[in-house]
């Protein structure tokens, strides 16, 4: 048995020791996940939707502490920590009301009696999350997920193990309310030596029917492989590269701003984040000169203080990752203008930065950069734009702006992504389908989509009495 340590990026004090599980409790939790299941599969919608109008009430209740915690572990400002509870909570009641409707049977017209498609529960659902939205990524796959009648194993990521403790807390303390099982939600605990080993033997068992995993390329590639070795299902959401196209005929000024909130949520760690800025030349000057002088001027600082508008990154080693990916582009020709630099004294904080004069070729414009760094690319008409902006192996979303809604989408539709954003930051809302394509990952989460990915889609046909029973099988 291990340790798991979760340490602030902002003090480097330790947050929390947890022992993990053992190969006992592991196989307990799978055993009593499935057990769970077998019962929530037949239970009614009365009683999912009240499930989840339950977790969403104690998200509520619990909003100031869970995103203290967020704040302690992985180091999100603060106001962005409860803005990512109250999302957490409104999805949960986005499903309480939409779920019936969008697993409802859908009749169908044949020469049966009677004949529909329904969307029946796959089972236990596995979640391998990451650290950089703790609540909200686990809340993105288990809303759906336990209204579509499966049970949910999370492995997250270690540096946020008390967040993971806190999420099962919330969602065991809405079953009880209901009279559900409390199984339906086990956060599991894995020590880091053995990730590989024990997510690939939880794939494998047969009473988890799928996965779903946020997160790296290379994890999401061993997740896929694992799944594939025993043909379930698994759903990907990778990493993101994502353009943000300014036209010539944008509004500058507006589209600058944008590109600050854009790039800079969550101190820039996000997968969804713009981070390729292509910009026409003719008004490239004026975008860079506006955008670097807003970056200037965020807020970097203690999270735990509202006024905060870039926290430190996540672990140190980000911090390393960063510095060097702005360090090779500079040597290749970058221009800095605004940060460039890690900040001095205690913390993992990185300025936030603008590198300039950016070309295919450098590490900010070929590598994700997981941390508040944006890159301006100068196009010389739209046709160059779209070639620049979709010049990328990822394919997550893309953000258009311009005066003409018909030109940004002729650029956006030339561009391969989940998600085309004109005149908008590209975000993640639960009405609307999220997910990737290359090697951004496949599948998709939220919206109608997203909770039929673990469902099984079924066929069910009722023979009229008339019926002629053919004499030789038909395929």
């Amino acid at each position: 048995m291990g340790t798991l340590t979760s340490t602030s990026p902002t003090t480097g004090d330790v947050v929390g020791n947890w022992p993990t599980h053992t190969s006992e409790q592991l196989e307990q939790a799978v055993r009593d996940a499935h057990a769970a299941f077998t019962t929530w599969r037949t239970s009614g919608w009365p009683q999912r939707t009240a499930l989840l109008e339950a977790v969403a009430d104690q998200l509520t209740a619990r909003r100031e502490q869970l995103a203290a915690l967020m704040t302690d572990e992985m180091g999100k400002p603060v106001t962005e920590a409860l803005a990512e509870i109250d999302k957490c909570a409104w999805t949960a009641r986005f499903y309480a009301e939409k779920a019936p409707e969008f697993l409802a049977d859908r009749q169908v017209e044949t020469p049966a009696a009677r004949s529909w498609v329904s969307h029946e529960p796959v089972g236990v659902v596995l979640a391998v999350m990451p650290w950089n939205f703790p609540f909200w990524q686990v809340v993105r796959f288990a809303a759906p997920a336990l209204a579509a009648g499966n049970a949910a194993l999370l492995k997250h990521a270690p540096s946020v193990t008390g967040c993971a403790l806190a999420a099962e807390q919330v969602f065991r303390a809405a079953a009880d309310q209901v009279g559900a099982p409390e199984e339906l939600f086990t956060t599991l605990l894995v020590d880091e030596a053995q990730v590989a080993e024990v997510t690939g033997r939880l794939i494998e068992d047969p009473r988890v029917a799928a996965v779903t995993l946020t997160g790296s390329e290379r994890a999401g590639a061993a997740v896929a492989a694992a799944a594939a070795r025993v043909i379930k299902k698994s759903v990907l959401e990778l990493g993101g590269s994502d353009p943000f196209v300014v036209l010539a005929d944008a509004d500058v000024a507006l589209a600058a701003r944008a590109a600050v909130r854009s790039r800079f949520l969550n101190s820039g760690q996000s997968c969804l984040a713009a981070k390729r800025f292509v910009v026409d030349e003719q008004v490239a000057d004026e975008f860079t000169a506006r955008f670097a002088e807003e970056v200037a001027a965020l807020r970097v600082g203690d999270p735990h203080d509202p006024a905060t508008q870039i926290g430190p990154l996540a672990r140190e080693d980000q911090v390393t990752a960063v510095q060097r990916q702005v360090q090779e582009s500079v040597a290749a020709g970058a221009t800095v203008v605004a940060g460039g630099s890690r900040v001095e004294g205690p913390g993992a904080f990185f300025a936030p930065t603008v590198l300039a004069d950016v070309t295919p070729e450098m590490a900010v414009f070929r590598e994700e950069t997981f941390g508040p760094v944006a890159a301006v690319i100068r196009a010389a008409d739209d046709a160059e734009a779209a070639r620049l902006a979709d010049d990328s192996a990822f394919g997550l979303g893309a953000s258009v702006w311009s005066a003409d809604v018909d030109r940004a989408l002729a650029v956006g539709r030339q561009i391969t992504s989940g998600a085309l954003f004109v005149n908008a930051v590209v975000a993640s809302d639960a009405r609307l389908p999220f997910g990737g394509t290359r090697r951004s990952g496949y599948g998709r989460e939220l919206s109608e989509e997203g909770i039929r990915e673990f469902t099984n889609i079924r066929a069910v046909w009722i023979g009229a009495p008339d019926a002629v029973v053919p004499e030789e099988p038909v395929e």
